[in-house]
């Protein structure tokens, strides 16, 4: 299984909207990177789900519950979507200073390409953020 993290401004979609919907569709991602990401990703994945420009942190864990799709927001059928739903809550927010103090993480795409809203995370960067999110 591969994991991940996406990006939403809490004040478009927050994780607590996420929670309350119990799933979502992912769609609106036009990056080319990101579209690539979208692709790769299988149901079961584990996702990181990220507050961007008001928070900066990882607050939560999603998952893939649908495959790619043609994303329906486009005309275009080369840009796809995906179905999301909530895991967990992490104890405690990772906020993005905290990852660029942790030198472990100074690779991470989070940090190296800090606009791309769909990104892989390396099990070594999972672990690392779950410890400082409290969950292990």
């Amino acid at each position: 299984m591969s994991k991940w993290l996406v990006k939403s401004e809490p004040e478009v979609y927050s994780w607590d909207q996420l929670v309350k919907d119990k799933h979502t569709r992912w769609d609106g991602i036009r990056n080319y990177a990101a579209r690539l990401h979208l692709r790769a990703m299988k149901k079961g994945d584990e996702i990181f789900f990220y507050h961007s420009n008001k928070g900066t942190e990882i607050v939560g864990i999603a998952a893939v519950i649908k495959e790619a799709y043609p994303d329906p927001t486009s005309d275009d059928p080369a840009w796809f979507a995906i179905d999301i739903k909530p895991l967990k809550k992490l104890k405690h927010p990772v906020t993005l200073e905290q990852i660029k103090k942790e030198k472990k993480l100074s690779n991470m795409s989070l940090v190296r390409i800090s606009r791309l809203s769909v990104q892989p995370v390396t099990e070594e960067e999972w672990q690392i953020i779950l410890k400082l999110g409290g969950m292990v």
